[in-house]
């Protein structure tokens, strides 16, 4: 599943007027006190639940703006930096205490699994720049991806289709489809057979 207009919600601030190695902001004032706002509902309305709420925490995570497919499992521990730059296919499950730190947007295809306390990050700084300006780099996963526990998958990396990281692996390149890659740096391991049915 695509976002229609495949744009980012906002874009950082310059951080040299925004003066943001000083403490001040990295995005609008609008952009703050709308996550704000998310983080409220997420904690009032979501954080509580019981896993099987599957269905309500996706209607909550809609109401921000998040592109969901169906039968996505989203567990109430996550933690979504902003809901409208998320994107998931069909029957997604992202693990208790997951992170996905989306100021970039991430895209998930269809099928695929973010373990337990996983994290990707879809943003870095500009290390050449004097104000450490932040960089949005979308993270995408392919279909049928597996992210194991704890693992994470750096700004602007694609997971091809069927690709796994395992657990505690860190990811800063895209990964083949169809392979397993374990470390940190990770690097590949060995082919994934694809499961009977699977084109």
């Amino acid at each position: 599943m695509k976002r229609p207009d495949g744009a980012q919600t906002w874009k950082p601030l310059e951080a040299g007027a925004a003066r943001s190695t000083r403490g001040g902001p990295s995005f609008t004032l609008r952009n703050r006190l709308l996550r704000v706002v998310w983080r409220a509902c997420w904690f009032l309305l979501a954080r509580w639940t019981p896993p099987p709420m599957h269905d309500w925490r996706a209607g909550i995570l809609r109401l921000f703006g998040a592109q969901l497919g169906p039968h996505c499992r989203v567990h109430a521990s996550v933690e979504i930096w902003w809901p409208g730059n998320l994107t998931l296919d069909a029957n997604v499950l992202i693990g208790p205490r997951a992170v996905l730190y989306n100021q970039g947007h991430i895209t998930i295809g269809a099928n695929s699994v973010v373990s337990q306390r996983a994290h990707l990050c879809a943003s870095t700084h500009d290390l050449r720049d004097s104000h450490f300006q932040l960089v949005l780099r979308p993270v995408t996963l392919g279909e049928r991806c597996w992210v194991a526990a704890e693992a994470f998958v750096g700004p602007g990396v694609t997971m091809g289709d069927g690709s796994v990281l395992g657990a505690r692996g860190a990811l800063f390149e895209n990964a083949d489809d169809w392979t397993i890659y374990r470390g940190n740096p990770a690097l590949p391991v060995r082919r994934r057979e694809r499961p009977a049915g699977v084109a």
